[in-house]
């Protein structure tokens, strides 16, 4: 069964170019992951600090092998100071039948 969530976080205010740069490189490189099938990057329209990234798996384990590459702690520990919840609020989908 393909692994869907939704990672949201709020860019500090004055850090925003930071945080895009660091999520188009990141995106960039989990889009050539073999199991991942969208890693989609949204701001709010009304509220263009908070992110919403959609992220779709083969399995759970193409999921796990994506948090364990070796450029996700890098990228999270980049990430913490530029955002204001400290890390990525994760909510995890479940198709409707």
């Amino acid at each position: 069964m393909k692994r869907t969530l939704l990672a949201e976080f709020t860019a500090r205010e004055g850090a925003e170019d930071d945080v895009a740069h660091l999520l188009r490189d990141y995106a960039q490189t989990v889009r050539k992951e073999d199991g991942n099938l969208a890693f989609d990057v949204y701001t709010k329209t009304s509220h263009p600090r908070a992110y919403w990234i959609f992220e779709v798996y083969r399995d759970e384990d193409a999921f796990q092998a994506h948090l364990d590459a070796p450029y996700g702690v890098p990228f999270n520990t980049a990430l913490a100071p530029l955002i204001e919840e400290g890390a990525s609020v994760l909510t995890f989908l479940d198709p409707v039948a």
